[in-house]
């Protein structure tokens, strides 16, 4: 089976792709949370 070399460009961009990835989806977590949270103490105050 072969591999594939990376070179240091492109490992560095596929680094700063992972890494927007995990904010984004930290995000939507958060945001999600939130949501969540707004739907809950809504409920309770009324």
């Amino acid at each position: 089976m072969e591999t594939i070399n990376l070179t240091e460009s492109q490992k560095k961009s596929r680094r700063g792709r992972n890494i927007a990835l995990g904010i984004v989806l930290l995000g939507l977590v958060v945001l999600f949370y939130i949501v969540t949270l707004v739907k809950f103490s809504g409920g309770m105050a009324g």
